[in-house]
């Protein structure tokens, strides 16, 4: 299954996003796993994405659309969050410190740790890239598991 959504750069419309995740979700999985899990997870990553697209990549142009794409193929789900900023530049990140404070970087850590594959392009075909991958668990799997131990 694939879907895309063309927002445009605005938190007014982060409702709207999440709801397409979700309602997508819904569609393909139905109730074969934890969505409190899963649902929670996806929600928190894609929200950082699209509101760090709006508020960094599109700070000067919120004219500019973004762009979401999402796919799930077995159990592998991938997202992709497209902007046409000027893009972030990676070398240039510091992770946040435990013991000091940091105002900003704390959104691509918690994409890196609820994700198991984060990726960032710059300027491909005019747009940057960020795609967050996951592997989906197998609900039904994980309970005949249990139940047998």
């Amino acid at each position: 299954m694939k879907s895309e959504l063309h927002v445009p750069s605005n938190l007014s419309f982060v409702t709207i996003v999440e709801n397409w995740l979700l309602g997508c979700l819904k569609v393909q999985l139905g109730d074969s796993l934890d969505w409190s899990e899963l649902s929670s997870r996806l929600r928190l990553v894609l929200i950082e994405a699209y509101s760090n697209a709006v508020r960094h990549a599109h700070k000067d142009q919120p004219s500019l659309p973004i762009l979401l794409r999402l796919e799930i193929k077995d159990h592998k789900l991938a997202i992709e969050v497209w902007d046409y900023g000027q893009g972030f530049d990676l070398s240039n990140y510091f992770p946040p410190h435990p013991t000091e404070k940091q105002e900003g970087g704390y959104g691509w850590l918690i994409m890196n740790r609820l994700m198991d594959k984060v990726e960032y392009s710059l300027q491909i075909n005019g747009g940057n890239c960020l795609k967050l991958e996951t592997t989906i668990p197998d609900i039904i799997q994980q309970t005949d598991t249990a139940s047998s131990l």
